[in-house]
């Protein structure tokens, strides 16, 4: 089973220090047998330690000496923390790749390896790890053969090869002399005493011990020695299946953390996917036996670096207004909620937009070239301020049919008199025309530059803006320079007319004039577009993505909220993405970020959210338990209720002398049991209509394809106790919810026909 960084099963220090150097400078010292490291050999069972004397009692001489055999290598890689550094192991299909290019390739030239799904290159000959995707500082890795452990250690932890090589030496000779009980010194002062094959110790010198320690049996305690991977208790694991069958791309919320323990949103990208992996090999076991199923490939999509970095500025400036008091508090706010502001500028909203877009488009790329063999589709997934961000933009894609409609008539336009140094002359930024004309930039080609372009020539972020927003307005067709909106079709505002009599649209408003408005972002990125009411959205340029995704999810999304405060109130039934066909918005039932969709689709209904199911296929014990409660009571007031009833009909019964006479073949009974009948039969029928009311059939508009799009969590047992103790938790648990990727991951191969194997317990 695959493992994440940091769980059992990885090695939590660095190795000893040990200088790399030849035990054999001295040749006094050197035996004969292929330069290895001995200075003296003897027999040292009196200079045990005694608190190393428990380790005898488990082990036994071998009564044949077993002939020598060659250690196996395993590879791992270094993971640092602030506070801690750990090896882990790479699964035993990367490290024999690993294995086969050390020992096929040439020493003098480097070998590039692909592991861990090729999200990564081992530089082999550097012993360097390299992340592809994203950035992150190269790790060792290390070909490891012997393994040590002290007192005070967890896990086994790996020597340096050199080392390592020189003890496997010194193993062969005494395995193959069967010469046991001997001693191996080091220059550095550390002394290795090979007891029997089983048990091999390391006594560190006297001089790098703890200064504070007391007793000599403490200054002396050794460390315990392995020889190959398959003699510790490191747990290697599984490899990813090479056959991507998804992309997903996954955009954070506001701040650089994305969990409670502070992580990026690369570690916990890290655990969904890994969660992913585990849920495919118990869900889709048989599918994958098979070769049907593959893999879904997670993407991490970071966009807090390139807006708090040094080319905005924005840090700078926000660090000279803000108060020296409370220093950490305001640190939090500056560095994650101010994000939410941000974004509601349009000038860092542009930044944001251009970047997360840009940073998709970019890692689709690279996917593609890594993975030419890819035919699949590919998905999108938000965690909140993130879902909304995707929201606006899967909202402002255009259809290939658009693009090309635009391509063949908008041309830009400038009069002839106007030349590039005029404007530059006009707005004061002259220093910049040599650079302009150095990349052969005219009014034509100027009209078509981004922001990314004028920065990648060296301009500034304020000279940036000021050139293209002077472009956009003088030098675009009129409809963009007079400042009118080209809306999407289908997205059009309601016009303004008059109100009937409750404050409400007349009747011969039409359900096109009603539907989701949102403006086509043409217009300058210091524009509003105002709506009827609210505060409006930033209307910027939106770009668009080098796909068309499959299906959007939102993991605790504000969305809802945006929309209404922007002065949506509705979303016509009728509206989808451009270029997505399917939406979710899943959400914790305590989360106090996330909001619904649903009931700005469907207004007339209180609909109730799809619950989704556990991952091991069954509803929480607690859960059932409060339904089961629920329904008991359900059911006690409708049989109260039915009793009285029949009582009340029994007392209003008329006389028998008033009752009409007995047909002919009728008997009295009959007719009792007919009168007897009908309340019960009147409650039956009403009961059933009650519940044929409660569970209507629901048409939630085609932003899901007709499908529901609202889907709940269940929250755990401890989460019912308090809702407010875990309400920050629960914006912060979908990075490892297995619920949720078992939901994505159901969506995903139910397009496949993927047969879903259902778990039980």
């Amino acid at each position: 089973m695959s493992r994440s960084p940091g769980e059992e099963g990885g090695l939590s220090e660095a190795a000893p220090n040990v200088r790399n150097q030849d035990l054999f400078d001295n040749p006094s010292q050197s035996s004969a047998t292929g330069g290895e490291t001995v200075e003296q050999v003897s027999p040292v069972v009196d200079e045990t330690s005694p608190c190393s004397t428990s380790s005898f009692e488990m082990l036994d001489m071998d009564p044949v000496p077993a002939p020598y055999q060659e250690v196996q290598p395993h590879w791992f890689f270094c993971r640092r923390a602030e506070d801690s550094t750990s090896w882990l192991p790479f699964s035993k299909e990367d490290s024999d790749k690993l294995e086969d290019a050390f020992n096929t390739g040439k020493k003098e030239e480097e070998v590039v390896v692909a592991v861990e799904g090729e999200r990564y290159d081992v530089h082999v000959k550097e012993r360097r790890r390299h992340a592809v995707y994203w950035e992150q500082a190269p790790t060792e890795v290390r070909r490891c053969t012997w393994f040590y452990k002290g007192d005070k250690d967890t896990r086994f932890l790996p020597y340096p090869e050199d080392f390592s090589q020189r003890l496997e030496d010194a193993y062969m000779i005494a395995v193959t002399l069967d010469e046991w009980k001997r001693k191996l010194e080091f220059p550095t002062g550390e002394t290795v005493i090979l007891h029997n094959p089983k048990l091999i110790m390391q006594y560190q010198p006297i001089g790098l011990q703890d200064e504070w320690v007391s007793s000599p049996s403490e200054q002396t305690r050794p460390r315990t020695v392995k020889r190959g991977v398959e003699s510790i208790s490191v747990e290697i694991p599984d490899g990813e299946p090479d056959q991507v069958d998804h992309l997903v791309f996954m955009v954070h919320g506001i701040g650089p953390a994305c969990d409670l323990r502070f992580r990026s949103i690369i570690q916990c990208v890290n655990d969904f996917r890994s969660a992913s992996l585990s849920l495919l090999a118990s869900h889709y076991k048989r599918a994958q036996q098979d070769g049907v199923v593959g893999r879904v490939e997670f993407l991490p999509v970071n966009w807090h670096s390139a807006l708090h970095g040094d080319a905005t500025g924005v840090d700078e400036d926000i660090q000279r207004i803000t108060l020296p008091s409370i220093s950490r508090l305001r640190h939090f706010t500056n560095d994650t909620l101010l994000d939410l502001f941000f974004y509601n500028s349009p000038t860092y909203c542009q930044t944001i937009v251009d970047t997360v877009a840009s940073e998709i488009n970019k890692l689709h790329t690279l996917f593609k070239q890594r993975h030419p063999e890819f035919s699949g589709a590919v998905s999108v997934v938000g965690h909140s301020l993130g879902s909304l961000i995707l929201f606006d933009l899967l909202t402002n894609q255009r259809t290939e049919s658009e693009i090309n409609k635009g391509m063949s008539s908008d041309e830009p336009f400038h009069p002839n008199c106007v030349t590039l140094e005029q404007i530059l002359t006009r707005l004061n930024l002259q220093q910049y025309l040599n650079t302009l004309q150095a990349e052969n930039l005219d009014l034509d080609s100027l009209a078509l530059c981004q922001d990314s372009d004028l920065k990648d020539l060296g301009i500034p972020l304020g000279p940036r803006k000021k050139i293209l927003n002077y472009v956009k307005r003088k030098w675009l067709p009129e409809d963009c320079r007079t400042g009118a909106v080209r809306l999407a079709p289908g997205l059009q505002n309601p016009p303004p007319g008059p109100s009937g009599p409750d404050g409400d649209q007349p009747s011969g408003v039409t359900a096109q004039q009603s539907q989701f408005h949102r403006a086509q972002s043409i217009t300058s990125a210091v524009d509003y577009e105002y709506f009827d009411m609210g505060i409006g959205q930033v209307s910027i340029d939106y770009p668009q993505l080098a796909f068309q995704p499959q299906t959007f999810f939102a993991f605790g999304s504000p969305i809802g909220m945006f929309l209404t405060v922007r002065g949506l109130k509705h979303i016509d039934p009728n509206y989808t993405f451009p270029t997505c066909k399917s939406f979710y918005n899943i959400y914790h039932p305590y989360d106090p970020v996330a909001y619904r969709i649903e009931p700005m689709i469907v207004r007339d209904v209180d609909l109730e959210p799809m619950l989704i199911p556990h991952h091991k296929g069954r509803k929480r014990m607690h859960l059932e338990l409060k339904d089961s409660l629920t329904r008991m009571s359900m059911d006690l007031k409708n049989n109260v209720l039915g009793s009285l009833r029949t009582a009340w009909q029994s007392f209003a019964r008329l006389p028998v002398a008033a009752l009409p006479p007995v047909e002919e073949g009728e008997t009295s009974m009959e007719r009792d049991l007919q009168e007897t009948r009908a309340p019960v039969c009147e409650e039956a029928e009403s009961s059933l209509s009650a519940e044929q009311a409660e569970q209507p059939e629901i048409k939630v508009g085609m932003l899901n394809g007709g499908r529901r799009i609202d889907f709940v969590l269940q929250e755990k047992p401890i989460e019912s106790f308090n809702e407010y103790l875990f309400a920050i938790q629960s914006h912060l648990c979908y990075w490892e919810s297995e619920d949720t990727a078992l939901l994505l991951l159901k969506e995903i191969y139910d397009k496949h026909g993927v047969v879903f194997e259902q778990q039980q317990q």
